[in-house]
């Protein structure tokens, strides 16, 4: 349900959530059905990336031509809700890509958070004033994206990474880490930890 004062989004490619693992067992479990949905043999090579988990919320960008058109949070996973105006005053979020080898259509997906550092001064300046109440950084963070005066968004230093793609007219790369890191010559901050692996052992 949207919030009063955000208009509906429907995501062209649906924004899927993430799927927990508690064990190497249930890694290995996730491995054999990428395979299965791949088509692969046991023998075939099959290469992951993994990367820490930032605990804030999913955010998709829409650019036509280099230009940022939407901003819209996940929502459902397939309707979210239009927070364009609030996402153009993050710095991490470029309003013109950069270079000219992006498509002419993609959307970027990534997170949105707000740091430990930021949150700490967030809440201490709420204590003092009266103000809200807040719980944790995610949940911050996420009060903060969806606020009806962009100002406030502004005024409360959220920062951004990309991760992932979802629709676009030309995907720029043939794997995720070549695709991963063409969006951050797009302009935009990656997670530096992200690696890739060669063997599901490498990973677990």
């Amino acid at each position: 349900v949207a919030h009063e004062g955000f208009s509906k989004v429907a995501h062209a490619a649906p924004m899927l959530s993430l799927d927990n693992a508690f064990s190497d067992d249930d890694v290995a479990e996730f491995a054999a059905r990428i395979r299965r949905f791949l088509g692969l043999g046991e023998e075939d090579e099959l290469v992951l990336t993994a990367e820490p988990k930032i605990d804030g919320l999913s955010l998709s960008l829409t650019y036509e031509k280099g230009q940022l058109v939407r901003a819209a949070t996940r929502g459902n996973g397939q309707v979210g809700e239009d927070v364009t105006a609030n996402a153009r005053t993050l710095k991490d979020i470029p309003v013109s890509l950069k270079g000219n080898r992006w498509p002419d259509f993609i959307e970027i997906r990534g997170e949105v958070y707000m740091t430990h550092a930021e949150f700490k001064r967030l809440k201490e300046h709420s204590d003092k004033f009266g103000g809200q109440d807040y719980v944790n950084p995610r949940n911050a963070a996420a009060g903060s994206l969806r606020q009806l005066d962009a100002g406030i968004t502004r005024a409360r230093k959220l920062q951004f990474f990309a991760y992932a793609w979802g629709e676009a007219s030309d995907v720029p790369g043939e794997t995720q880490t070549e695709v991963v890191a063409a969006i951050e010559g797009f302009g935009f901050p990656v997670n530096a930890r992200m690696k890739r692996f060669e063997t599901i052992e490498g990973l677990i």
